[in-house]
């Protein structure tokens, strides 16, 4: 018993000492992770200026290639087998050369995707006229026609300059006593949409009827996630705020080319398969696009009277473009977005009207 009295207190003292050097290597361990974390951050933070400079540096590119591509095919139509747009044709000498994937600028690379806004409709376009263009939209997704009737007339509520509700619609009397879910009390706007999330302001409008499932993000032009009906589609995919009004035929997808009376998703089907060739893939070098709206009577199915109704609607030309950029150093990574526009009368002047990080 004296011997195990003896070597007790030696045993409590190492288990001390192993309890010690445990927290302190948890303690070393953890201020090793933080050191890393903050020189990643300060690394980081070094490369935002260079990373910006990349990223409008990649707009001023989108640019270039859009000017360019004019003195290529100087012909009244804009399509998706065209070099902007990451098809094969449409090139010179100088195109040829160009990449839209990984450019060297310094240090460091980008890479650029053009996408046109003529693809979809300008919600902001949508008026007491035309608002069975929206109505169509909210039953190609799947919405009840009785909450369309009250998501219709509340958008209308939403742009007009008035306080005056439409019949089922909703004003700034009727936010303040009953937000949409998840909003405090706020003020009808009575103008126009600069964003498409501000539809989740407009009565009934649910998250899940603006968005698509399963698709990678891309703003306005930008793939979303809806969870709705089933569709497979939402609202972000067939409006957008920023666009000359009219919809490329060249571009629009079938959805989109729905909401126009008389074209069912037959009718849109035959549109983008006869633009798209004998292999039937939008993108490639057997491409057929429309030179013009007339064409459409080329459409099996098409009646002439509504390429008629559709000549003020639709064109074969896309002014409005979204630039996504992605600019990256080492493993240091930003995407930027940009929106610029082609001058209508000077088809080679293409202006940027905003740029910002996503």
């Amino acid at each position: 018993m004296r011997f195990a009295l003896r070597r007790e207190p030696r045993g409590i003292a190492l288990i001390i000492v192993m309890i010690v050097i445990t927290v302190l290597g948890i303690l070393a361990g953890g201020f090793a992770s933080a050191m890393r974390i903050e020189t990643k951050l300060a690394r980081n933070t070094s490369f935002e200026n260079e990373l910006e400079w990349i990223g409008r540096s990649g707009v001023e590119f989108a640019r270039y290639l859009l000017v360019e591509h004019m003195n290529v095919v100087n012909e009244p139509w804009d399509s998706l087998n065209q070099k902007w747009a990451g098809g094969p044709l449409g090139t010179n000498d100088v195109l040829e050369l160009l990449s839209l994937d990984n450019n060297r600028l310094g240090a460091g690379y980008f890479s650029v995707k053009i996408i046109d806004l003529e693809r979809k409709f300008n919600i902001n376009g949508i008026n007491d006229g035309n608002a069975y263009i929206f109505e169509k939209g909210l039953s190609l997704i799947g919405v009840d026609p009785a909450e369309s009737a009250i998501i219709k007339d509340s958008l209308l509520d939403w742009i007009d300059r008035n306080d005056e509700p439409h019949f089922y619609g909703a004003e700034t009397d009727d936010y303040l006593s009953a937000p949409n879910t998840g909003f405090p009390p706020y003020v009808a706007k009575n103008g126009l949409i600069d964003d498409l999330g501000e539809l989740l302001f407009v009565r009934g409008v649910t998250p899940e009827m603006c968005r698509r499932t399963g698709s990678e993000s891309s703003s306005s032009g930008r793939d979303h996630t809806f969870s709705g009906s089933g569709a497979g589609f939402g609202l972000f995919d067939l409006f957008t705020t920023m666009s000359s009004g009219a919809i490329n035929i060249n571009t629009a997808p079938t959805q989109v080319l729905q909401l126009f009376p008389g074209i069912d998703a037959n009718l849109a089907q035959g549109i983008i398969m006869l633009r798209a060739g004998w292999d039937g893939v939008d993108g490639t070098e057997d491409d057929v696009p429309y030179k013009s709206v007339g064409e459409l009577i080329n459409v099996p199915g098409m009646v002439p009277q509504f390429v008629q109704q559709l000549q003020g609607l639709l064109r074969t030309r896309s002014l409005t473009y979204e630039v996504h950029v992605e600019a990256r150093i080492d493993q240091y990574t930003r995407r930027y977005s940009a929106v610029v526009r082609r001058n209508a009368s000077n088809p080679r002047d293409v202006q940027t009207l905003l740029f910002h990080w996503e």
